[in-house]
């Protein structure tokens, strides 16, 4: 099969989508298939840990969609991210246990704690699968649409808008504290049990899921490069570098944000899927403003504008976040803010901007 135009050019995407293919194939075949005594065997705490890493990678990826290319420095993609993990993490709930004589579901554990007597009617449907993951679309969708409409028809760009983004996952993470939401206040939603009727604990199960988040990052990044390669993707960077004129030229403007902005966001709300099976829980804690600045500074890291250098960013930032946060726990947060503060000032177009410009001077 050939390979579009716009892709063949991608030779960093070319380059992420072998490398994606070699340890879609690899890890499993280290994890499963080497003997636990070789050296070279990958243990499924590995596996769960670089799955956890493609997901954030894709949650960069979205995140790089609306601030590389359009100039929306979102601070609240967390939300969208957080909302795909409930979402996913309420089918799974709704999976433990057995049904009732008469077909009524088991209520949570949570639920039976606070005596609670029925599902609230928000939860109806997510005992389905299908109806499950179309959520992790529809409602970060929706919600980054609704969002969008009202503020990108109202001007609020710039500074503003990132302060708006990051009061509505802060105000979304205050409500999900609260038992009366229904979705486990602090404690949130965990011990999951199965998907489909596979154990989640299962080898074969976390093989799976981490496969899908390697083919979710790889089909994230060849549709976002798809759309910035079209004549839609010169709109965005006419949008990012000058609004007005953009506008003036007679683009509605306001729409092409909030169209992007939900694809942005269901991206976003499909990496929290993924993620919440592999590490088995899904709190509040999701929401917090802090791990929106994080998605940030990933893209910040990697490049901004290159999509590629998103992925590069989230991997590299998470893994080093791995390492210290187990050295040298309470350096972490001083060793992320000196990391932007130096990319800020040294690196203002990231890793891959630096690789591309020492190409160009040889």
């Amino acid at each position: 099969m050939r390979l579009p135009p716009w892709l063949l050019s991608d030779r960093a995407g070319l380059v992420l989508l072998a490398v994606l293919a070699i340890i879609g194939i690899g890890v499993p075949v280290l994890n499963l298939l080497v003997p636990p005594d070789n050296p070279l065997h990958l243990t499924a705490y590995t596996v769960t840990l670089i799955g956890k890493y493609l997901c954030y990678a894709l949650l960069a990826v979205a995140v790089d969609l609306v601030w590389g290319y359009m100039g929306i420095l979102s601070l609240g993609h967390a939300a969208f991210f957080a909302l795909g993990g409930y979402c996913f993490g309420m089918y799974l709930m709704r999976q433990i246990g057995t049904r009732g004589v008469y077909g009524d579901p088991v209520l949570p554990d949570f639920m039976v704690f606070l005596n609670w007597k029925a599902l609230p009617w928000y939860w109806n449907g997510f005992d389905m699968f299908w109806f499950a993951a179309l959520m992790v679309l529809v409602v970060p969708g929706l919600l980054a649409f609704v969002f969008g409409w009202f503020a990108f028809r109202a001007r609020v760009s710039g500074v503003y808008l990132s302060i708006i983004t990051q009061a509505l996952t802060y105000a979304l993470m205050l409500a999900f504290f609260r038992n009366e939401m229904g979705f486990g206040g602090n404690n949130g939603l965990t011990d999951f049990k199965d998907a489909l009727g596979f154990p989640l604990h299962a080898d074969g199960t976390r093989i799976v899921l981490f496969v899908l988040s390697a083919l979710a990052l790889a089909g994230g990044y060849v549709a976002c490069r798809w759309l910035v390669s079209t004549r839609m993707g010169r709109v965005l960077v006419a949008i990012r570098d000058s609004e007005d004129r953009a506008r003036f030229l007679g683009y509605r403007v306001e729409r092409v944000k909030a169209l992007v902005f939900t694809f942005s966001a269901m991206l976003a709300g499909v990496a929290g899927a993924l993620y919440v099976p592999q590490v088995g829980i899904i709190n509040p804690g999701e929401f917090a403003p802090l791990n929106s600045i994080e998605a940030v500074i990933w893209v910040a890291v990697g490049g901004r504008g290159t999509l590629v250098g998103a992925v590069v960013g989230a991997v590299l930032v998470n893994y080093a976040k791995t390492w210290l946060t187990g050295a040298l726990p309470e350096v972490w947060l001083f060793a992320l803010g000196g990391l932007f503060v130096m990319v800020t000032l040294l690196l203002p177009y990231g890793l891959i901007g630096l690789l591309r410009r020492r190409e160009a001077a040889t």
